[in-house]
């Protein structure tokens, strides 16, 4: 079973990132399950929902404690809320923002990690450029399939025709599909790096 643990802020679209990655499962055959962590919804609030996917029929129901992955929406929330807790050693760390996680102040907390875990992706400019609006968590999908492999870019693309129609599921596929994109470049140049230095 793999599990994701989504962080952000109320208006963001945490819910809706964690039902989508749900369907993008279903849509590859696999048994999944995703539920948001009820406390004030209000906007703005840090919100946490959850993503199980797995091969066979999931009987958890409780919050997940020791995720696979974090996607992390809103990047002030990593001064605010412990968004690692828990998170297993080898896991995937995704969060939306431009800079590096040396300049986020992480460098050192991920020294020991798989870099090609790792990434970052500029979730929230891409969402401005495609829908028209700043809500990352589309685009955070599409560089979530790239980065963990666990989902398929295709299965992105039909959870959000599933979800939204016309300009809105056009601007939404374009966002994810670059998201996508950017970070497998970035993965690549990583790979790169570390061949390098090996």
């Amino acid at each position: 079973m793999f599990q994701v643990r989504i962080h952000g802020r109320g208006g963001q679209g945490v819910v809706t990132a964690a039902e989508m990655l749900s369907v993008a499962a279903f849509e590859e055959g696999r048994h999944a399950q995703a539920f948001p962590s009820f406390g004030s919804e209000r906007m703005g609030a840090p919100v946490v929902a959850f993503c199980r996917i797995a091969d066979k029929e999931i009987r958890l129901r409780e919050p997940i404690m020791e995720p696979d992955a974090i996607i992390i929406q809103d990047p002030t929330l990593l001064h605010q809320v412990d968004v690692f807790a828990g998170l297993k050693k080898d896991g995937y760390i995704l969060i939306n923002t431009s800079k590096s996680f040396d300049q986020l102040g992480l460098g050192d907390f991920v020294r020991d990690w798989r870099h090609e875990r790792l990434c970052t992706v500029p979730a929230m400019e891409l969402a401005l450029k495609h829908v028209g609006r700043p809500v990352p968590n589309v685009p955070l999908l599409g560089g979530f399939a790239a980065v963990s492999k666990v989902i398929r870019l295709e299965s992105v693309v039909m959870a959000i025709n599933d979800k939204f129609s016309g300009k809105v599921a056009l601007g939404n596929v374009a966002g994810a599909t670059e998201a996508y994109n950017f970070v497998r470049v970035k993965m690549e140049e990583t790979r790169r790096q570390e061949a390098a230095h090996a």
